[in-house]
């Protein structure tokens, strides 16, 4: 899986939020940790690649690796948690790298516009 924090859209969402205690039992302590155990409990996933320009979200992201990983009851409980956080049905819809335009600037649009050639938009 590439990119599996949906280009920082997930994190956008969660933004100022605790953490569900449920994440607890395995051993997510952020929540770039708890997005990480659910896709690296998928049963189809071998490989989890993440992107980030900050050391400090890299080292979080490892961490994710440590610990148990969810199971499958508790990969729905994750979900259906997520699904009460308003904003998180609407990810797909949101900007890529939300804040970050400035940073970004003309590489997201060109990436975006790439996509939409791609896909006949």
């Amino acid at each position: 899986i590439n990119l599996p924090l949906e280009k920082a859209r997930l994190m956008k969402v969660v933004e100022g939020r605790s953490l569900p205690d449920f994440a607890r039992e395995f051993e997510a302590a952020t929540w770039a940790q708890f997005f990480l155990k659910w896709v690296m409990a998928h049963p189809a996933v071998t490989t989890v690649l993440c992107g980030t320009s900050n050391p400090e979200h890299a080292e979080d992201n490892v961490q994710a690796m440590y610990g148990p990983l969810p199971d499958e009851a508790m990969r729905r409980r994750m979900v259906q948690h997520m699904e009460t956080i308003p904003g998180f049905a609407d990810i797909g819809r949101m900007p890529w790298y939300p804040g970050k335009d400035a940073q970004y600037q003309g590489l997201i649009r060109a990436a975006q516009a790439t996509a939409r050639a791609r896909m006949g938009q």
